[in-house]
């Protein structure tokens, strides 16, 4: 767990947080470099020298190495990464595997020899800039090959959380309003998934429902303007605690189904969360009511049904119904694109079933039948 520094302006004492480390920075960024260059009197005050490195989409294993190559021999004392989750994934990979100087094959889950990770790590400092993946929380780097041998892989290890986390909830104001709608979607799905994941527990169920609450209350505000600045800071607080909860509990259907859609097809991460949360959340619903009806994640479900309306007093199929009605309605009005928008069609579902079936899929609160997961995917064709 980051040390977390939370609130409007925290950005301002990055160069202070990183000096605590050394005098040597490697800075990762999206594309968006404006913003590191907002950050640089800060580094410069606090007597930083910063070197920076660009990750444009999705970082891919290939340019994780290509960083590490660059700066194995630069005696860099941290690694600072702001952007979106896939600039903060690429730091934490880089910051992994700076010192070793190994390529991040080696380790990654599902693809190469997954040799154990021995660091050590350089210290990694996480600015996000978004509200959705909650990777400044999380142990594990999401790395993308894309095409059709893709694939879209985890290298995780405890060493590589942030030693610090510094949430400015202002960012937000910056951020295109399909990436609100998009990041926004991905923390809610991960909020929702962690709070009826098979690994859910008391502490976490607390933390996912708080969470729940705020992006009740400030996705649609955000997304309808952006200068809220309550609704910034509910955004940037729920995407947080979703971070939190899925280092904890895992994740579900969704996240199974976004790995492959996301290695096969250009499709953003958050944009497939969005699109398939409505009809995995039903899915799942019909097969525990058909084949586990004592399931606890049922009562789950129906917790988050009645968080949703406001109306503590509604039966399980009534909560289940409000659940499901606000979904779609998010789905419908944060104007989610279809997957057929993005090259996905019915000929591609046993590839993308398949593939679907790693570390997220097996926290669902209960194993889908091939039928059920190529149901989900056929609801947003």
């Amino acid at each position: 767990m980051p040390r977390i520094a939370f609130g409007a302006g925290v950005r301002s004492t990055v160069g202070a947080c990183a000096a605590r480390y050394g005098r040597r920075a490697l800075l990762v960024t999206g594309g968006a470099s404006l913003r590191a260059a907002e950050l640089e009197q800060s580094f410069a005050t606090a007597e930083v020298h910063i070197e920076q490195v660009q990750i444009a989409d999705e970082p891919s294993p290939d340019q994780i190495d290509a960083a590490v190559r660059a700066y194995h021999q630069a005696d860099i004392d941290v690694v600072v990464a702001i952007g979106g989750g896939s600039a903060l994934d690429a730091g934490k990979a880089i910051a992994g595997l700076l010192r070793p100087g190994n390529s991040v094959l080696e380790h990654l889950e599902g693809v190469g020899p997954e040799r154990p990770y021995q660091g050590p790590a350089v210290p990694f400092v996480a600015l996000p800039t978004t509200a959705g993946t909650g990777s400044e929380a999380t142990k594990n780097a999401v790395l993308s090959q894309r095409g059709a041998e893709g694939y879209k892989k985890s290298f995780r290890d405890e060493a590589l959380v942030a030693r610090d986390a510094l949430v400015d909830p202002d960012f937000l104001q910056t951020c295109p309003r399909s990436v609100l709608a998009a990041n926004g979607m991905d923390a809610l799905t991960q909020l929702l998934e962690s709070f009826v994941s098979t690994r859910s527990n008391r502490l976490c169920a607390a933390l996912a429902l708080d969470g729940l609450k705020q992006a009740r209350d400030a996705l649609l505000p955000l997304y309808e303007d952006p200068s809220n600045a309550e609704a910034r800071a509910g955004m940037a607080y729920a995407s947080l605690l979703s971070g939190i909860c899925l280092a904890q509990t895992g994740l579900g259907s969704v996240h199974g189904l976004a790995s492959p859609l996301g290695a096969f097809f250009p499709i953003p991460h958050g944009m497939a969360c969005g699109t398939l949360v409505a009809k995995a959340t039903d899915i799942n619903l019909s097969a525990m009511q058909q084949r586990e009806p004592e399931h606890p994640a049922l009562e789950a479900y129906a917790t988050v049904g009645r968080l949703f309306a406001n109306e503590q007093g509604l039966s399980r199929q009534e909560a289940w119904d409000a659940l499901l009605d606000r979904l779609w309605d998010w789905t419908q009005s944060l104007q989610l694109q279809r997957l057929s928008a993005w090259g996905v069609t019915s000929a591609d579902h046993p590839r993308i079933v398949a593939n679907s079936r790693g570390s997220s899929m097996k926290t669902n609160p209960i194993v889908l039948r091939d039928e059920e997961i190529a149901a989900i995917l056929a609801v947003r064709q």
